[in-house]
Parts: structure tokens; C-alpha cells; sequence
């Protein structure tokens, strides 16, 4: 997993860790502990789905840039068919409160999107190989010496 990636998956995890807490508790709150196992469920949800999705497409790009928006794509329908079974498995369930669970969904989603927006903004990244940048100077140079092309 690359440098970049792991600070976004931490940090973001981090953010959404701790909104998780405070929505078990307003889960709890408002409806007690049927209220703060929907939000603790749906809290480990979130965290889950969005750390496999950093998980998966981290490794398709270590493979090769041009699967990361399909490593993106596959882990986002994946996530969204895996979501509707569940809901569709407990649509019935009152072992928790469906609409703190909802809530807490929507609420830790939105959380995880800002801090990984915020991590990549803020984060230096080089737009260019260093490695490849100055090499192609010195290869040109050491060709023109030798009277051939570079290569």
C-alpha cells in the first residue's frame, strides 16, 4: 500500500472513528441501546466498506495505473449490492433502530469523504517522477557525446 494511501485510510478512519462514538451515544439517546447497536453497526459498516475500497484500489494500482478506476468502480457496485442485501436481510430486525442506523450511514459517510478530501488536498504529492525527469536530460547529454540517440 503506498505512502498516500495509508495516511488517507488511517486518517480517514480516524475521523470517522471518532463521529462514530459521538453518534452511538446520540444513538442511545434517542433510543437507547436498539439505537446504539443501529449506529454501531452502521459504523462498522462505513468503516469497512470505505477501508476495503482505499485496500483495493491501493493494490490495482501498485498492479498498473489504468486498473484503478476499475478496481474503484467494481469495489463501489460491489459495496452497494453488498449494502442492499443487508438491508434487505434485516429489513425486519429489531435488534436495532433502523432509522439511527440510517442516520448513522449517511452521517459517517459524509464524514469519511471530507477527511479523505481534506487528506489528498493537503497532501504533497509530486505530479512527476523525480527519478525519470532528470534522467532524460543526462541520457540526452551522454547520446549527443557519443553521436547516437538516446534511449
Amino acid at each position: 500500500m503506498h505512502a498516500i494511501d495509508t495516511r488517507v485510510l488511517r486518517g480517514s478512519a480516524a475521523w470517522t472513528g471518532l463521529a462514530a462514538i459521538v453518534a452511538v451515544l446520540a444513538g442511545l439517546l434517542a433510543d437507547g441501546g436498539q439505537g446504539a447497536l443501529g449506529a454501531a453497526v452502521g459504523a462498522v459498516l462505513v468503516i469497512l466498506f470505505f477501508g476495503i475500497s482505499v485496500a483495493a484500489v491501493s493494490y490495482a494500482a501498485s498492479i498498473s495505473p489504468q486498473l484503478i478506476f476499475g478496481a474503484a468502480m467494481l469495489s463501489y457496485v460491489t459495496k452497494i449490492l453488498v449494502l442492499f442485501a443487508l438491508l434487505g436481510f434485516f429489513k425486519n430486525t429489531t435488534a436495532w433502530n433502523p432509522t439511527v442506523f440510517g442516520y448513522t450511514i449517511l452521517a459517517l459517510t459524509i464524514v469519511w469523504l471530507a477527511a479523505e478530501i481534506r487528506l489528498v488536498v493537503k497532501t504533497k504529492m509530486l505530479y512527476v517522477d523525480p527519478d525519470e525527469t532528470a534522467a532524460a536530460p543526462a541520457r540526452a547529454a551522454a547520446a549527443d557525446d557519443r553521436g547516437g540517440s538516446p534511449s
